[in-house]
């Protein structure tokens, strides 16, 4: 099946997806604000750029996209009917780079969290936000 844009037009739509301050991760941001933590966000020198970084409690929390990421909810399960092929390998790759990035952070003595974004419906914030606290009260900080 053919694109439905023109180059031009699916270049600018391309430019407009963000990799960092997404809405699903600013939500996330609020509640560990809310909550009293303090963190970091988007180091570079560490496995997979995590989105949140706890440095005092060694802590790192990655806000997946369902679909992008192959989450098993209905919308990261989806594949889309254009390009399957394509489709599957991408996100079956992208699991494979976020278990080796998992993998390389816990050899380096990092927790890491992950927080879905089928978790941030309105409904699922308390219990995200509970969830979020029983983390924060695991791990206090290094002194």
């Amino acid at each position: 099946m053919p694109d439905v844009f023109d180059p031009q037009a699916r270049s600018a739509v391309m430019r407009r997806v963000k990799g960092r301050d997404t809405g699903p991760e600013l939500k996330v941001r609020r509640l560990l604000t809310r909550l009293g933590a303090r963190y970091r966000l988007h180091r570079a020198d560490l496995p997979g750029r995590p989105d949140i970084i706890l440095p005092g409690r060694r802590l790192v929390i990655f806000i997946h996209g369902c679909f992008w990421h192959g989450h098993d909810c209905a919308r990261g399960s989806r594949v889309p009917q254009a390009r399957r092929d394509y489709w599957t390998a991408k996100v079956a790759g992208n699991r494979a780079r976020d278990a080796r990035n998992l993998s390389a952070l816990a050899e380096a003595g990092w927790r890491v969290e992950t927080v879905w974004e089928c978790e941030l419906k309105a409904r699922d914030l308390p219990a995200l936000e509970a969830r979020l606290s029983r983390l924060l009260a695991e791990t206090s900080p290094r002194p």
